[in-house]
């Protein structure tokens, strides 16, 4: 009786979490979604130049309209690993998301008069996406990769093309601090790490 007294066991971690190759997937990844981090605020200095779209403003949230207007689509939901968000939908997530928002960079960039650090950011983009299939095909045998998302913005004017590259670029910093959180709940090299 004592036995059924104690909490439920946590759920145990999938074997192919804890092997080498996956582990070394993990913290390429890790280290290629801090580069997109640090890179997005000198792509947003580039190519954003409206005095009224700061990129860590608390102001973002009220231009949920115009991102709808725009045709600019929300990123899929990140999660901590658990028994209902399995190791596959996050890493199916990530894909996902990344493959979104450099389709959303690409069909701003075009109209933008300096790219090049958008563009870097893209290839850094298309980098992490191949580390996140890897391991989503180490994680499932035989399930198709996500594709990549088309995608059809409407920019009559400058100022819609600047409003759609802030707001790719503040949606794409938010994604991919969900997205280093993921991946550090699965990196196991420094789990006596604090979290800060």
């Amino acid at each position: 009786m004592a036995a059924l007294a104690r909490g439920a066991a946590l759920p145990e971690r999938p074997a192919l979490v804890e092997g080498e190759q996956f582990q070394d997937l993990v913290q390429r990844s890790r280290s290629l979604a801090l580069k997109i981090l640090l890179s997005i605020p000198d792509a947003h200095a580039s190519c954003v130049h409206a005095e009224t779209l700061q990129l860590n403003s608390s102001e973002n949230a009220m231009l949920v309209f115009m991102a709808s207007t725009i045709g600019i689509p929300s990123a899929p939901v990140l999660r901590a690993v658990s028994d209902n968000f399995t190791v596959e939908t996050s890493l199916i997530r990530m894909s996902e998301g990344l493959q979104l928002h450099r389709a959303l960079l690409s069909a701003v960039s075009p109209r933008l008069p300096n790219k090049d650090q958008v563009t870097g950011l893209q290839a850094d983009i298309k980098d992490l996406v191949i580390q996140i299939n890897k391991m989503l095909k180490m994680a499932q045998a035989a399930a198709a990769l996500p594709s990549s998302p088309s995608v059809a913005l409407r920019l009559p004017r400058d100022y819609e093309v600047q409003v759609a590259a802030h707001l790719t670029l503040v949606q794409l910093q938010s994604f991919g601090q969900d997205a280093v959180r993921c991946l550090r709940s699965l990196d196991r090299s420094g789990e006596d790490e604090p979290d800060g």
